[in-house]
């Protein structure tokens, strides 16, 4: 069974894969079992009564989490002159025009978010088979495509964090870390629940947020009763 398999079961062991816990209930499980050798991610899946294929049930957006998400993340912005100068200044990692689509562009991505100046998104859009599958295309919806250089990168440094319904009608993100308190993760969860909330589209039908359940990098999923999440 290995290793791997026995820790496994040790984690699942004293979770009903069936009951629907409260969310505090559900941290408490999550964050006992979150024992890797690493501060593992804490992850929410959310089940939504949508089908993405059709545009007007599409959900995307961008939400600040009060606790940000513990990960420090690398910003590129693609900008020129003051504006690259600002980004620079406003903490980016890696701040180019030209000379950075050519590293992109050869398949060297040493970032986790991109960033562009409107200006820059006719040279930016020619990226889209590298920046498009990792999700890291800039987009005006999710405030990455901006004259405001400033404050998009604060909100990337800070614990923005971009959701996107895949095809099965689901929602990953990751909202913190194993480490931080039961409370600042509960507040994160409720203000990413609450933005996807938001972001319900035009064509929904039925039941919008159908199932929500929590995890830890490493460890098993536990499925959280929705009305501890609106209390």
């Amino acid at each position: 069974m290995g290793h791997i398999g026995k820790r496994i079961k040790a984690a699942r062991t004293g979770i009903d894969r069936v009951k629907l816990y409260g969310l505090d209930e559900a941290l408490k499980l999550v964050r006992e079992r979150a024992n890797a050798k690493f501060d593992e991610t804490v992850e929410i899946a959310m089940n939504l009564g949508v089908d993405p294929k059709h545009a007007d049930q599409m959900v995307r957006g961008v939400v600040n989490l009060p606790n940000g998400t513990g990960r420090v993340l690398r910003v590129a912005v693609f900008a020129r002159g003051a504006k690259a100068d600002e980004a620079k200044a406003a903490g980016a990692d890696v701040v180019g025009a030209e000379d950075l689509f050519e590293i992109v562009n050869g398949g060297t991505i040493n970032f986790d978010r991109c960033i562009a100046t409107p200006d820059m998104m006719p040279l930016v859009g020619r990226l889209g088979k590298v920046l498009g599958p990792r999700g890291m295309m800039p987009n005006p919806k999710v405030g990455t495509v901006t004259m405001d250089v400033t404050a998009a990168v604060a909100a990337a440094k800070g614990g923005a964090v971009e959701f996107r319904v895949e095809k099965a009608g689901i929602i990953h993100a990751g909202i913190g870390k194993s480490s931080f308190s039961a409370d600042k993760l509960a507040e994160n969860i409720r203000a990413f629940v609450d933005a996807v909330a938001k972001a319900k589209p035009a064509g929904a039908k039925g039941t919008y947020i159908q199932r929500l359940a929590v995890s830890s990098t490493m460890g098993p999923g536990v499925k959280v009763d929705l009305s501890s999440v609106n209390g």
